[in-house]
């Protein structure tokens, strides 16, 4: 975009300085000349004026369509974000209920086998007390 710019400006100044010139050079009286090159050198302005605005007009679209683009992909990327957060959930409320399942039906086994061993324990107890 520098080199663009560098570029206009250096065959702006370059078609003032021919214009100028041949305007001097020109067979023409002094005051018609002048305001010839007045002329000329307002278009000239004007030009440059408005390829100035149109340029920044340009540069402006360009800003807004790269914000609107990089808002977008940020949009996404959040919903994206709160979807994989509700995936994380429901995985892990279902891997906690499994889990609790699995506790549950283990320390249901334990108790049922102390209860057997203590039950034992207690038949051993009571014949060896009716032997004796």
């Amino acid at each position: 975009m520098k080199d663009q710019a560098k570029i206009i400006a250096a065959l702006l100044v370059g078609a003032a300085a021919g214009a100028a010139l041949g305007l001097l050079l020109a067979p023409e009286k002094g005051g018609e000349l002048r305001d010839d090159i007045a002329d000329y050198i307002n278009d000239l302005l004007d030009t440059a004026k408005n390829k100035a605005q149109s340029t920044a007009s340009d540069i402006k679209q360009y800003g807004n369509d790269a914000y609107e683009k990089a808002k977008t992909k940020f949009t996404g990327t959040v919903n994206d974000l709160y979807d994989s957060k509700d995936d994380a959930i429901e995985f892990v409320k279902s891997n906690a209920k499994n889990a609790d399942d699995k506790v549950h039906a283990a320390a249901e086994s334990a108790v049922n086998d102390a209860k057997a061993k203590v039950k034992g324990t207690a038949n051993d107890w009571n014949n060896s007390i009716q032997n004796a």
